[in-house]
């Protein structure tokens, strides 16, 4: 009887990060079919932010952008899961904006769909949470890079882009608060898996590097196209979703997540006893 293959702890903190971010979605699925026992089924997965399922929905999404800066690695593909990081945790403390009597509890007297008056203060307090974290987070990486710890050439990138977003949400905020309320989550999660649709096209098709086998390339550029149909998709769908009698939203958001599930499990398949290349050179 053969014995386990050995691994470092570099490769198990890996494994399990990709493990844990497949394992979010599944958090999500499962926290939205439990609520949807006693609410029903909503028009969309982020609905559910508005029944019992919040705890879960949220905390799974703070977890993912953490995993995401964790697992960033270098080069374009860092980038890309940077930015990822720092569109998940607005899709978890900015809830989507609901229709009138569409969700149980949650009352809303405009017509169409808008932000529920009621959560304007958690939504506050997530917001100036995340401006200040990140503001903290920024400082953070250029006393690093001071120390040469990391190196800014790096990380200049990411930095740059971090610095723009909190100055949007935090203008956007301040000075026209009602449209941010609006629009937010549902920019994030678009902004969200589009990059996560470059992140897959990226894998399969590396710019350095021996490319992945065939049926790793395969399977990346399929996520790939799946999730810019369902962006698409999610995009024109959207403002024809409440009055259509079919949970449009809600299969393209599930549908969405299960691709995004797909790939962590492809990519920790395909990278499950690779080494960092970093760590070899």
């Amino acid at each position: 009887m053969s014995s386990p293959a050995v691994s470092t702890s570099l490769e198990r903190t890996y494994r399990y990060l990709r493990i844990g971010v497949a394992g979010s979605v599944v958090v999500i699925f499962v926290s939205a079919g439990v609520a949807a026992a006693s609410v029903g089924w909503l028009t969309s997965v982020s609905d559910y932010f508005y029944t019992s399922a919040r705890d879960p929905f949220v905390g799974a999404l703070i977890a993912v952008s953490l995993a995401l800066l964790a697992l960033s690695g270098r080069g374009a593909e860092r980038a890309l899961l940077d930015a990822a990081a720092l569109f998940a945790p607005l899709i978890a403390l900015v809830p989507t904006t609901v229709a009138a009597g569409s969700i149980p509890g949650v009352d809303v007297t405009c017509t169409g769909r808008c932000f529920p008056p009621a959560y304007e203060a958690d939504a506050a307090n997530g917001v100036l949470t995340y401006l200040v974290v990140g503001a903290l987070a920024v400082a953070v990486a250029l006393l690093l890079a001071a120390l040469r710890q990391v190196s800014l050439a790096a990380v200049r990138f990411s930095l740059a882009l971090t610095v723009a977003v909190l100055l949007v949400v935090g203008l956007t905020w301040s000075l026209a608060r009602d449209a941010f309320l609006q629009q937010a989550h549902f920019v994030a999660t678009t902004v969200f898996f589009a990059l996560f649709a470059a992140v897959a096209v990226r894998n399969a098709f590396p710019r350095r590097g021996a490319p992945p086998p065939t049926v790793f390339r395969v399977l990346y550029t399929a996520i790939a196209i799946g999730l810019a149909v369902l962006l698409v998709a999610y995009v024109v769908l959207l403002p024809q979703a409440d009055g259509s009698g079919i949970p449009i939203v809600l299969i393209v958001e599930a549908v969405a997540l299960s691709l995004f599930f797909a790939f962590w499990v492809v990519q920790g398949v395909e990278k499950w006893a690779d080494p960092d290349p970093a760590i070899v050179a």
